[in-house]
């Protein structure tokens, strides 16, 4: 009898989960990645995101210290197969680069040029669904993704040397990609759905039909803005060396919708380490991070403008993360440097109402001067402990040759796998770009960015073709459809692979939301916040 009892409560408990959770249509996604709140809240429709990439398949293992660092991470010649299989179909041949069954959404695509000084690539890509022999998609490898071919900007993006695209491609059974002839670098990203998902296929008919949609958020991504609505907090203040100034966040079930943050001062590049944000909502600090790692900035004053933040030529910074609480809040900055600075920083609390799915906003920093890159190591970014989704970071980096810096790919492991879910093909890769060694050019787009390499940002643009990526350079990426949700832990690592025997410096901005329990393995740092890696010493003055 218990038995009959337990089985139909477990058929109450699913039937009560699918109607809970909202049918997934490519309509619905396009939605999602402006819906602001959703992003706070632990996804109705449950899933875990994925990758197929042109990973080197000799990394198996980290206890293999040799293989788990080769990075070789495309298809050159006999042995080098980092892609699933081939196809032969009516004599055709076909190289499969993602084969997933079962219920989904393919929501980025990153692949770079064939050749760092000519756009573009000779390799066609086809994409089937739900096991249909026709494909759906089918085109140039690049163009198809660069916001030239189908998919507009900004869904869909050139990037440098790269064409990288967030258009949602949902399915039902399966997807399977594939090259008409061996393919170079790829990423294919992808929401793997719960087995109860209901999910409505991508057609032409559909994206057709869909066009004055997918021009409305193609809107709402490219313009930002900060919401006008709601109660108003605010903090101005001199704060000398080690002192602070905070604000207490109204009572009640609320949210902070908007911050803007502003100094009086940017001539320091310094500042924007030494001059510390921190939050907690509930009674616990859930975020400690450097303004400039939390803005997207990094060291110095590097304009940039993204969905999440933005920071203005005149050092208007501003972020757009929603941050719920049920009780309390306060708003506190923290000066760690020697010199007093002038802060002015306004916060914009609305409505919220809390329900089980209900997250925290949490960012944490870590940094490391100097960091060795030999022996090759995984530099861990965070480790998360309970129920959470992962939103982005901000990666900034010294490096003090010319050479290229950033080989490493990431690894990401979610929920105690035994091998990442996402393993990736090099950091600027992860970051939506490509040919790093020579890409040191500003660039901007909604969910990804480089604001400063080299000595390029937004205010001083390259115009050489030169191949120097010495000094700082900064990237960001914030996560929307790509967010990813854990259950039980996330660990996300980026190898150190420089070209070079040298000591590097990192720092990282990290971005989640979590439950109240949820632990990372990040701490305030204030002695590391002033341990800024020195410029090489024939570094070019600005």
């Amino acid at each position: 009898m218990k038995s009959v009892l337990s089985i139909l409560l477990l058929i109450f408990i699913l039937s009560a989960s699918a109607q809970n959770a909202e049918k997934v249509t490519m309509e619905s996604l396009l939605k999602e990645m402006v819906d602001r709140d959703a992003i706070a809240r632990f996804p109705k429709n449950n899933f875990r995101l994925k990758q197929a990439s042109s990973y080197n398949r000799a990394s198996v293992k980290p206890e293999d210290s040799v293989g788990w660092f080769t990075n070789h991470d495309y298809n050159k010649g006999e042995g080098d197969h980092n892609f699933i299989r081939t196809e032969e179909t009516n004599g055709e041949k076909e190289w499969v680069l993602m084969d997933h069954v079962g219920s989904g959404a393919l929501v980025r695509v990153w692949t770079p040029w064939l050749n760092q000084l000519e756009a573009g690539s000779d390799v066609i890509v086809r994409i089937y669904l739900d096991g249909n022999p026709k494909p759906v998609l089918e085109g140039n490898m690049v163009s198809l993704f660069d916001g030239t071919g189908l998919f507009p900007y900004p869904f869909a993006h050139p990037s440098l040397r790269s064409g990288v695209s967030f258009f949602p491609i949902p399915y039902a059974k399966g997807c399977k990609i594939t090259a008409l002839k061996e393919p170079f670098f790829f990423q294919y990203t992808y929401r793997e759905y719960d087995e109860n998902a209901s999910v409505k296929t991508f057609t032409m008919h559909d994206f057709n039909k869909a066009k004055p949609l997918i021009e409305k958020i193609g809107k709402q991504l490219s313009k930002p803005q900060n919401t006008k609505e709601g109660e108003m907090v605010s903090i101005k203040a001199k704060l000398k060396s080690n002192k602070e100034a905070s604000v207490a966040l109204p009572n009640g079930t609320a949210a902070v919708r908007s911050l803007v943050l502003k100094l009086d001062d940017y001539k320091d590049p310094a500042t924007m380490r030494s001059v510390v944000l921190k939050m907690e909502f509930d009674g616990q600090e859930t975020v400690w991070t450097p303004i400039g790692d939390f803005f997207g900035t990094g060291i110095g004053l590097n304009p940039v403008k993204g969905w999440y933040q933005t920071v203005e030529d005149d050092g208007t910074m501003s972020c757009r993360w929603v941050m719920p609480y049920q009780k309390s809040g306060k708003i506190t900055v923290l000066n760690l440097g020697k010199k007093s600075v002038n802060v002015q920083l306004e916060a914009t609390i609305g409505d919220w109402k809390w329900d089980r799915a209900s997250m925290y906003f949490n960012a944490a920093w870590r940094g490391q001067y100097p960091v060795p890159t030999r022996p090759f190591s995984d530099w861990n970014y965070v480790t998360l402990k309970g129920r959470g989704v992962y939103v982005g970071d901000a990666l900034t980096i010294m490096n003090p040759v010319k050479r290229w810096w950033g080989e490493g790919d990431e690894k990401i492991w979610v929920d105690g796998e035994d091998f990442p879910s996402i393993f990736g093909t090099g950091t600027e890769d992860y970051y939506a770009y490509s040919w790093g060694g020579r890409s040191t050019e500003f660039y901007e787009h909604p969910f990804h960015a480089q604001p400063r390499s080299y000595v390029y940002n937004k205010l001083n643009p390259k115009t050489t073709n030169e191949k120097n990526t010495s000094g700082y350079s900064t990237e960001t990426r914030t996560r929307a459809l790509d967010g990813m949700p854990f259950e039980s832990s996330l660990q996300l690592d980026m190898e150190v692979w420089s070209g070079t025997d040298c000591d590097m410096g990192y720092g990282v901005g990290v971005y989640w939301y979590g439950d109240a329990n949820t632990t990372s393995n990040r701490v305030p740092d204030e002695k590391e916040v002033l341990n800024i890696p020195p410029l090489p010493k024939e570094f070019p003055k600005n």
